[in-house]
C-alpha cells in the first residue's frame, strides 16, 4: 500500500515527533551530565543518548518488585533496568502512582521513562456502551498523558477496548469519540496517544489465515486526521495474523513506537525475542524502509538484574544493534 496516499496532512514520522518536541518547555539535561546542579534537578528532566537510531527499554512491571526478600522502591526498579543496559522504562503501571511520585523517581533514579500505560484499559474500555466505564476509561488516559509528561517522555499507550462491546461500526464510533476528546490534552502536554495491536478483535479477523494486511489500522488512525494519534506497533502479537515488514511499511510515519516479543505460528504461543518464528530479517528490513527510529519496548517475562540483561541482549541481537 502506498502510505503517501493515506496522508493527508503530508506528515512524516520525523515531523510527528518533532511537533512533540517542539511543544516540549522544560530545560533538559542529560542523564549523565556531572557539571548539573543537584539543587535545581527539579527544574530538569532526564534524557537518554541521543545519539542511538533505537532506543531499548522494558515494561517496568518487568523489573522484580523485591530482592534478597525486601521490597525494591521505585527508584531502585528503574535503576535495575539501567543497570541491565536499557536505555529507559515504559511506566505501564502509572495507575499505581502519582505524577508527582513519578516525576520524582525518575530525577531521583536518573532513568528515563518514555512512556505511560494503564493497564486498568481491559477493564475501564473506551469501546464499553456503559457511559461511566467509558468516562473513567478516558480519565486513566488522562493521567497517563500528565505522568508520561512529568517524567519527560513522550507517548501514552492504549488498548482502545473489545469489539465484543457491540456492533463494528458502534464499538469504533464509542472510542473514536473519547480519543477525540484526548486529543487537546494530548497536544497540549505533547504526548500522541499510540494504539496497540493486540488480540481484541479490532482492526484484524481473529479467526482468519494468516497475511492480513494491516490496512484496518491504518484508516482507523487516519480517521482522526491528526498527529497526536499514532500506533505502538507490536511485532509478536500480530505475526500470527501478518507479515511484519508489510505491516511496518503500512504504518509507515504512523509507527511511532514498538512492543517487542516472539512469536511462534508453528506452536502458535508467544515465545522469548529472537525465539519461535517471527522473521527479524523482515522486522529490520521494515524498519530500514521506512527510517523508523525511536523506542522498542520489550514486553516478555521479566525478574532480576540477570534476567533483565538477557532480555536486553535478545533484543540487541533481534534489532542487530
Amino acid at each position: 500500500m502506498n502510505t503517501d496516499a493515506k496522508n493527508p496532512t503530508s506528515l512524516n514520522r520525523r515531523g510527528f515527533m518533532a511537533t512533540g518536541t517542539a511543544l516540549a518547555t522544560t530545560p533538559v539535561l542529560m542523564g549523565n551530565d556531572e557539571s548539573r546542579n543537584p539543587e535545581a534537578e527539579s527544574d530538569v528532566v532526564v534524557t537518554p543518548a541521543g545519539d542511538r537510531r533505537i532506543l531499548l527499554s522494558c515494561k517496568l512491571t518487568m523489573i522484580t518488585k523485591e530482592a534478597n526478600g525486601q521490597p525494591l522502591s521505585i527508584v531502585e526498579r528503574l535503576r535495575m533496568a539501567a543497570d541491565a543496559g536499557f536505555d529507559g522504562v515504559d511506566f505501564d503501571e502509572a495507575g499505581n502512582f502519582s505524577v508527582n511520585e513519578v516525576r520524582a523517581a525518575v530525577l531521583e533514579s536518573r532513568v528515563f521513562v518514555h512512556n505511560a500505560i494503564n493497564h486498568a484499559h481491559w477493564s475501564e474500555r473506551l469501546t464499553s456502551a456503559n457511559e461511566a466505564q467509558r468516562a473513567q476509561g478516558r480519565a486513566n488516559i488522562e493521567h497517563c498523558i500528565r505522568v508520561s509528561h512529568a517524567a519527560g517522555g513522550n507517548g501514552v499507550l492504549i488498548v482502545v477496548g473489545k469489539a465484543d462491546d457491540g456492533s463494528a461500526d458502534g464499538v469504533q464510533q464509542r472510542c473514536r469519540k473519547e480519543i477525540q476528546r484526548l486529543l487537546p490534552l494530548a497536544a497540549a502536554l505533547g504526548q500522541p496517544i499510540l494504539i496497540e495491536n493486540v488480540w481484541n478483535q479490532i482492526g484484524y479477523n481473529h479467526e482468519a489465515p494468516p497475511e492480513q494486511t494491516a490496512d484496518q489500522y491504518v484508516d482507523f488512525v487516519d480517521s482522526f486526521n491528526s498527529p497526536w494519534v499514532g500506533m505502538y506497533y507490536d511485532i509478536g502479537n500480530h505475526w500470527k495474523y501478518g507479515q511484519p515488514r508489510e505491516w511496518l511499511r503500512a504504518f509507515g510515519y504512523r509507527c511511532v513506537k514498538l512492543d517487542v516479543k516472539g512469536f511462534s505460528r508453528a506452536q502458535d504461543k508467544f515465545t522469548d525475542i529472537g525465539e519461535g518464528d517471527l522473521p527479524w530479517d523482515e522486522v529490520r528490513k521494515g524498519l530500514d524502509d521506512i527510517g523508523f527510529t525511536g523506542w522498542t519496548t520489550a514486553e516478555v517475562k521479566g525478574g532480576d538484574l540477570q534476567r533483565l540483561t538477557v532480555v536486553r541482549q535478545q533484543m540487541q541481537e533481534a534489532f542487530g544493534v
